[in-house]
């Protein structure tokens, strides 16, 4: 391998903040390297980052409006001396951040400390000088890269907050997260448990690079585990994340939380994102704009073959629906409605927010595919979640290894996902059917588009028992070039329980589109 020397601007910010004795550390950072970090760390009880916090950043003492005083002074970002294609600018810690990370930069040979230096940031009327130690760490990093235009360095993606991150493909804004990992998400016999990442290796790329290698290691009450990340910018963003996990031990979980319940779902992959009201919303906000969301559907691949897409929605209690999906073969939260006009927010780009789409590295083997959606009252709120949670869950102490490819991406590349897909889903009541709910489903696709209007495609519905599909037709929508379905459902007088639906489009025996599933709530 080529060795390539630790940054300049690096080595002279961590001189001037280092103790005695401080310097490179000779090593080959790989998967192996962080794994048996992790493995040390799930032999003893957790200890959560927030106890090493100074004083001086907590909460009581660091306020919101505070906080927003540091700035990172972006002369001063990772590599940028160096020349390189990628930099890092970090963040402080402090306020709601209160779990320092602990960073490092590492090449084929050499693993280095990047110690938290004050003279990276400008705290404007804040005086807090020197009252910050050097091994404090920070809350996190964002990475830039010419992504946009040539020469211009933009953000690629931040790391910030447990193990949530967020990652853009061109000509994209933020939208919805993921996680390195989510346990007992939307569970309501328990609290969720979020892990974080404590420890982070950067990768100094060369001179040329497209991609850039980074490790983390990810710690909680339950389980440590390794993480290694392969991020490629583009016009959709690639992540290719391959991970080992161990569980600690019930009496070292038992240390630090009395009363734990075993686990009971292992998120993987998850998804986090926003959705506030849409097309298919029944409950009306007083807003000028007519969507506020930042993925409107949840598409999966089944094992078997099936394809059906779930728009998500913002019910008025939680609901958590499982899915099984053995040896599913991809999953997302996308955004498929891309027109401004459909939002009319110029502040909030929502038509410029990524879909994002997991495709598992091989065969996961059984497993079930969870979607919790929770009630929100406004956009400030992530409220929906998607993850894949195995069936055989691993032994304490035992490696559990996966691996998968996140794929943040805009415009109409989600259609490669599905193309006879599902584009709109529209609520109302049936004006001829005291208490029955109208559905209406636009299907749009290439395969769609050859059927002709003298044999239309017929609608193969159901729901959930106690329920009925009281009617259902198809007919060409002139206006949209799409294939609408109209269907009448009636649920059961007085019923309080969530009632499931599906519908795909068939010509004789044939299915011609994906599938669409969706769970109703009585008001």
């Amino acid at each position: 391998m080529v060795f390539r020397p630790i940054s300049l601007l690096l080595v002279i910010g961590c001189l001037l903040a280092a103790p005695a004795g401080f310097g490179a550390e000779s090593v080959e950072v790989n998967l192996d390297y962080v794994a048996q970090r992790a493995l040390e760390r799930a032999r003893t009880p957790f200890h959560s980052p927030r106890a090493d916090l100074p004083k001086v950043l907590r909460p009581d003492n660091l306020n919101y409006d505070k906080y927003r005083e540091i700035r990172f002074r972006r002369d001063h970002a990772l590599w940028t001396a160096d020349a390189l294609p990628f930099r890092v600018e970090f963040f402080h810690p402090g306020y709601i951040y209160a779990e320092p990370v602990r960073v490092n930069e590492f090449t084929p040979t050499h693993s280095q400390p990047i110690r938290f230096v004050q003279d990276f940031f400008d705290y404007g009327k804040l005086n807090i000088a020197n009252q910050i130690p050097a091994k404090t760490g920070y809350a996190g990093f964002r990475i830039l890269y010419p992504l946009n235009r040539p020469g211009q360095f933009d953000e690629l993606g931040a790391f910030l907050g447990a193990s949530y991150f967020r990652l853009l493909g061109k000509n994209l804004r933020y939208g919805e997260s993921a996680r390195g990992l989510a346990l007992d998400c939307g569970e309501g016999d328990r609290g969720e448990e979020f892990p974080i990442f404590t420890d982070w290796w950067l990768g100094k790329p060369n001179p040329g690079d497209t991609e850039l290698q980074l490790f983390a290691l990810l710690d909680s009450p339950s389980c440590a585990g390794a993480y290694e990340f392969f991020i490629r910018p583009g016009d959709a963003t690639t992540a290719s994340i391959r991970a080992v996990l161990y569980f600690r031990e019930t009496n070292a979980v038992a240390a630090v939380l009395k009363d734990r319940k075993p686990i009971k779902t292992i998120g993987l992959a998850p998804l986090t994102s926003m959705f506030w009201f849409g097309k298919n919303t029944e409950r009306k906000f007083d807003d000028y704009r007519t969507e506020v969301h930042d993925s409107d559907g949840l598409l999966v691949h089944m094992g078997n073959g099936e394809i059906f897409w779930r728009p998500v929605d913002n019910p008025p209690v939680t609901r958590h629906q499982v899915f099984h999906a053995p040896n599913i073969k991809g999953f997302g939260l996308l955004q498929r409605e891309r027109n401004f006009s459909a939002y009319q927010d110029m502040f909030n780009l929502y038509h410029q927010v990524p879909s994002v789409w997991v495709e598992p590295d091989g065969n996961w083997g059984d497993g079930d595919l969870h979607l919790v959606e929770l009630n929100t009252t406004y956009e400030g709120l992530d409220n929906v979640v998607a993850f894949w949670d195995p069936k055989n869950k691993p032994a304490p102490l035992q490696p559990f290894r996966f691996g998968y490819t996140l794929h943040w991406e805009g415009g109409d590349a989600d259609v490669k996902r599905s193309l006879e897909r599902v584009v709109s889903t529209r609520i109302g009541a049936d004006a001829q059917c005291a208490g029955a709910r109208q559905f209406v489903i636009d299907f749009d696709g290439p395969k769609l588009d050859a059927i002709s209007e003298n044999q239309p495609p017929v609608a193969v519905a159901s729901c959930s028992d106690g329920a009925h599909i009281a009617d259902s037709y198809v007919v060409r929508n002139p206006f949209l070039g799409t294939w609408r379905v109209y269907l009448k459902m009636v649920p059961p007088a007085g019923g309080t329980d969530a009632i499931d639906l599906r519908c795909t489009l068939h010509q004789g025996t044939n299915a011609v589109s994906e599938t669409w599933v969706y769970q109703w709530s009585p008001p």
